[in-house]
């Protein structure tokens, strides 16, 4: 097998992650995925795929993810992974499926608007 490219989404975040065999080592924009994610949450969000899935500790997944923060990007980085898994083997697709992490979380911050103190606060109304 060969290098699998795979890319996720989440709020402004991107990733793209290159995922091949190996032995399980996950390096985030060239570090260690303890140390580009402070809490154990965030970690625990990005393995998700690998956990449902038993046999895909065997693979190296290299991550590139930029834009948002970093729950945004682990978000996104689940579902890069599970997209990757999915090409791998098509038998992982159903219990990716029946978790969520195949679905692309659509929500994004809605935008100021002109004459508004916010994206949909108004300023105090005075009658006099």
């Amino acid at each position: 097998m060969d290098v699998v490219n795979s890319i996720g989404r989440r709020k402004t975040s991107v990733a793209r992650i290159y995922l091949k065999p190996g032995k399980g080592e996950i390096t985030v924009n060239d570090k260690s995925l303890e140390t580009y994610f402070p809490t154990e949450i965030l970690r625990v969000v990005v393995k998700q795929p690998l956990t449902k899935v038993e046999g895909a500790a065997d693979y190296d997944i290299n991550i590139n993810v930029g834009g948002g923060g970093f729950k945004g990007q682990a978000e996104a980085v689940r579902l890069a992974i599970a997209r990757a898994l999915c090409e791998v083997n098509p038998e992982f697709r159903s219990p990716l499926k029946s978790e969520g992490f195949l679905t692309r979380d659509p929500r994004m911050v809605e935008r100021k608007k002109y004459g508004r103190r916010k994206a949909r606060r108004r300023f105090q109304f005075s009658k006099r």
